[in-house]
């Protein structure tokens, strides 16, 4: 029986899209038009975040970008026609919901959301719930954005809701019984990762969910870029751990040789956001503009070959713990979302 459901990665398998590890924006927006289409693009204003914005307005998009630093933003924005900047915190839940409630006041649709933001390899720190930042930032902020934007991204349609998720969802799977660190020791790796996974899951149950109403819902391995301002807070020892940067904390040529560059690293969240090829299909993990494969224990991975970090895992497509996630999430961020 032919499904376009994604739970437990029933359609994770390539497309043969025609685009590659070292296709660019450029390459993946050709021919599209996005005239009279709005979008947000959440840290808009750096890194893919940036040029994701670039290309979009450049195929005549209308966007805004909810930022947490204002000024950084308007600095790395100047001179870019139709955008706006609003300043939002994914970590402050009443800013969320300024923003959404001014954003949906203005607007009646929204047709593409992209939850670009957010932290990587942190130390230790709570939001003022008490929640792990990594999780919170990264996951619970994006629903929270999700759910308040729900009527706008309904009205359009035709909407695609973007997660950026990373392959660092192999690191973790989500800990249901200690999301935040309460009763275990904290590593940021480990919390990093599970946040991911949480970008996967919520993919898969939103897709699950708003497929009725015309929204689809996709999460983009970016895969390793260089010249983005992801990684600044990391400690140096871990990417000495992964083996791609030396004892003075340089990292190797051959390495640097083989990642991305940021017209490259946003190319997927491009095309998920604006790709014919994907009209019939949603909660796919995504990586090099095209559909990933299920990581079944049959790819070799090493941190310095930034082209063997591919494939998404099982638990993370897993259509139990995408509807665990969902309650779970619902309940800690005191936000309902039915999708209806």
């Amino acid at each position: 029986m032919k499904t376009n459901d994604n739970y437990n990665g029933a359609l994770q398998q390539p497309l043969n899209s025609g685009f590659g590890a070292t296709s660019t924006t450029q390459d993946v927006i050709k021919g599209i038009d996005l005239t009279g289409k709005t979008a947000i693009v959440t840290g808009g204003y750096a890194g893919i975040g940036l040029e994701t914005v670039k290309t979009f307005v450049a195929a005549g998009a209308t966007v805004i970008i909810p930022a947490r630093d204002t000024r950084k933003a308007a600095n790395n924005l100047a001179g870019l026609p139709n955008i706006t900047i609003e300043k939002m915190d994914l970590a402050d839940p009443e800013s969320i919901n300024a923003f959404a409630e001014k954003f949906l006041a203005a607007n009646n649709s929204l047709d593409i959301l992209v939850n670009n933001a957010g932290i990587m390899w942190v130390p230790l720190q709570r939001d003022k719930r008490g929640y792990e930042s990594q999780l919170s930032t990264n996951h619970l902020g994006h629903f929270q954005l999700t759910a308040k934007l729900w009527p706008a991204l309904k009205n359009s349609g035709n909407a695609r809701v973007i997660n950026l998720s990373s392959f660092g969802h192999q690191m973790a799977p989500f800990n249901f019984d200690d999301p935040n660190f309460t009763n275990r020791e904290y590593e940021t790796l480990q919390g990093y990762g599970q946040s991911k996974t949480a970008n996967n899951l919520f993919t898969v149950e939103l897709d699950h969910r708003a497929k009725a109403f015309g929204v689809r819902a996709f999460s983009v391995h970016p895969g390793s870029v260089i010249g983005t301002d992801l990684g600044r807070v990391a400690p140096m020892a871990l990417f000495q751990q992964m083996g791609t940067h030396d004892a003075d904390g340089n990292i190797f040529p051959e390495v640097a040789a083989k990642l991305k560059n940021v017209e490259q690293g946003a190319a997927t969240s491009v095309w998920c956001a604006s790709s014919p090829q994907l009209n019939d299909i949603g909660g796919v993990y995504c990586e090099n503009a095209d559909v990933a494969e299920l990581d079944e224990g049959n790819i070799e991975h090493n941190y310095d070959d930034p082209s063997s970090l591919y494939g998404v895992q099982p638990y993370s497509v897993d259509a139990e713990n995408a509807k665990k996630l969902w309650t779970l999430t619902e309940s800690m961020t005191s936000v309902s979302f039915p999708v209806n």
